[in-house]
């Protein structure tokens, strides 16, 4: 079952890998027992889904959870049910993936209005009269 992105994008099943680990935190005796931890690694580098520039905001987004190799690594272990652990570390991946599909808008260089410039300066020059006014008194 493919992870749907947005309307153009879907990421294929062989691009991720499920393992299940035991989970630290609440659960009582069925901590011990039972792996409800989830580590989702999805292969980025080798994604045929997500262009060049695409991948390059992914690898910057990720951060650390970016291996050497080209994955992300997206570990959940919030809940004690396996399958909630599991649709948590795919709504991750996904929210993720999203965020690198959106390009920035290029920032244009602008430059102050003479007005604006000229009231700071005014601005500037008012509060250096009122600090200047607090010095020591001459008798």
């Amino acid at each position: 079952m493919s992870l749907r992105i947005d309307d153009r994008v879907s990421l294929d099943d062989w691009e991720m890998t499920e393992q299940f680990v035991r989970s630290s935190g609440p659960g009582g005796q069925n901590v011990n027992k039972v792996n409800t931890a989830v580590e989702l690694r999805f292969e980025a580098a080798r994604s045929p889904n997500l262009s060049g520039p695409q991948k390059a905001r992914l690898k910057r987004l990720a951060g650390r959870r970016w291996t050497q190799d080209g994955a992300v690594v997206i570990f959940a272990q919030d809940e004690r049910s396996q399958a909630r652990n599991r649709d948590i570390a795919r709504d991750r991946l996904a929210e993720l993936v999203r965020s690198a599909l959106h390009e920035p808008k290029r920032r244009r260089k602008t430059r102050p209005t003479l007005g604006s410039v000229r009231r700071r300066l005014e601005g500037k020059k008012q509060r250096g009269e009122v600090k200047k006014l607090r010095g020591r008194v001459d008798p």
